[in-house]
């Protein structure tokens, strides 16, 4: 009876560590780069 709780409670780690592994790998989203404050100021005054 031991043995297969046992064996359950491993099959249920290996679950959960799967799991995890799959939602917590991979390359993570790269913001959108932000313009900086003076490129947009001097983009407008070109314009005038």
């Amino acid at each position: 009876m031991w043995i297969l709780m046992i064996e359950a409670l491993v099959a249920f780690f290996l679950l959960a560590f799967i799991v995890w592994w799959t939602m917590y790998s991979g390359k993570k989203p790269v913001p959108p780069a932000r313009k900086q404050l003076g490129e947009e100021q001097d983009s407008t005054e070109k314009l005038k």
